[in-house]
């Protein structure tokens, strides 16, 4: 892959020229010599903190990747006139497409930096490095690692399993793509090794056990491991420190951040700042609004009966534009927002999913009475879905005025193999994005039949 066909440093700035002309950048104070990066106690608190920002970068969960699920699902509409973005929105997405390439250059950038966290933490040789940081910052890139791994998978397919640092140009070479199952084999791998070592202390912005459960909850959820997904959902719903915050706006309405709705969030600054709000917000209020929630989510949203609360969501600008906007990113300074990576939400849908799937229909302990729980915060009324099917279909419409602003619902109805009805897509090899058409230059294990079919 062209990502591991150079030495990349674990704290050097990777600057992606987008077609939509923005540069995406990891922040400038992670500038120093991977051959020197983590080498004691304070060095291993930078690379550790490099890691979550990279994987905070605009290419990552700041921006890009998100919008692949943003404006795959059928709910956003693209009002610009860059071509990239255009193509994923008409399910046209080309090989060389910039989204693509950028949110697959930055994943791959983040294993890197996991690699290196990983190979090098071990061997530090510090009196002021604890045994509890060490295992904090090796759980952290484990859990960083699964989770990357686990986008690719959910993205791509199986993928190249990359775990080692990348120190030359020779290393890391050759690579074959390795199957889906296996990809998710390794997902599972790292984070069994993850929840060994983090912290049990709560803390939303980095990882501790609950955070590991969480996406372990999410991927065995993936693999239709029905009682597994229950039972670690379970462990996070059952912690009293996390909790659905009423009204639905209160995790993020008045620069709320770290609420106990968020289980995993990524936090930013003045100086660290996320591209969110650039593309959501109208040009009145500073943004560009070049990602839009269309009419049809629009009308779902305000719908008293659909959306509840939720309306809060969105707003319309003056007359005479009457433009519906996306404000769930809105901050000043410009760009520190939050990103939400896990919401205890989701859990409470998980849970609703896998105990559907074990008959656990209606009553105490069941799956309409965890998607009542999300309705009801939304200030609707609880549904009275009670069949497996109407209970599957009442969490997928759900998930969608829930998560419209989130990576969740075109994940999920590829994960449910309801995408090419839903969204009437002409054939399934659009589920997978397509392999960046500058990788398959340089990498025979990622050109020719081992691209993704059908591009």
């Amino acid at each position: 892959m062209l990502i591991m066909k150079k030495a990349i440093s674990i704290l050097s700035v990777l600057l992606i020229f987008s077609s939509c002309k923005k540069y995406l950048e990891v922040q400038p104070q992670l500038q120093v010599d991977q051959s020197q990066a983590i080498v004691d106690a304070g060095t291993a608190a930078t690379a550790a903190n490099g890691l979550l920002n990279t994987l905070a970068s605009n290419s990552y969960y700041g921006s890009n990747f998100q919008a692949l699920s943003y404006l795959s699902g059928g709910d956003i509409q693209w009002t610009g006139s860059q071509a990239d973005p255009s193509e994923i929105t008409k399910h046209i997405t080309s090989a060389t497409n910039g989204y693509v390439q950028s949110a697959w250059t930055a994943i791959y950038k983040t294993i890197s930096q996991a690699n290196y966290v990983l190979d090098k933490v071990p061997g530090i040789k510090d009196p002021l490095f604890t045994t509890a940081q060490r295992n904090q910052y090796l759980g952290e890139a484990y859990f960083i690692r699964a989770l990357a791994y686990f986008d690719l998978a959910r993205g791509w397919g199986g993928v190249q399993l990359v775990l080692k640092p990348t120190y030359s140009s020779t290393d890391n070479t050759n690579i074959p793509r390795s199957s889906l199952a296996d990809t998710y084999a390794q997902v599972l791998k790292d984070l069994n090794a993850a929840e060994a070592l983090v912290p049990t202390t709560l803390n939303r912005n980095r990882v501790s056990v609950k955070t590991v459960q969480a996406l372990k909850a999410r991927y065995y959820l993936y693999q239709k491991q029905w009682a597994d997904a229950e039972q670690y959902a379970t462990l996070v719903i059952n912690d009293t420190n996390y909790g659905l915050v009423s009204p639905y706006s209160s995790f993020f309405a008045n620069n709320a951040v770290a609420t106990k709705e968020s289980v995993f969030e990524l936090a930013y600054s003045s100086s660290n700042t996320n591209g969110h709000s650039n593309w959501w917000l109208p040009p009145a209020l500073g943004g560009r609004r070049e990602w839009a929630p269309n009419d049809a989510l629009v009308a779902l949203l305000n719908d008293p009966t659909v959306g509840g609360n939720r309306s809060a969501l969105i707003a319309r600008t003056a007359a005479p534009g009457n433009l519906w906007y996306g404000q769930m990113y809105y901050r000043t300074p410009v760009g520190t927002d939050p990103a939400y990576v896990i919401r205890i939400a989701e859990l409470y849908f998980i849970r609703s999913e896998a105990r559907a799937y074990q008959g656990k229909l209606i009553g105490t302990g069941s799956a309409q009475e965890d998607l009542n729980a999300v309705r009801a915060r939304a200030g609707i009324l609880p549904s009275t879905a009670a069949t497996l099917s109407d209970i599957l279909l009442a969490l997928e419409k759900e998930r969608q005025v829930e998560f419209p602003f989130e990576s969740d619902r075109w994940f999920n109805l590829v994960r449910t193999d309801r995408a090419q009805t839903v969204l009437s897509l002409p054939d399934k090899h659009l589920y997978l994005f397509p392999i960046p058409y500058n990788e398959t230059l340089v990498d025979p294990n990622l050109a020719g039949t081992n691209r993704n079919p059908g591009y």
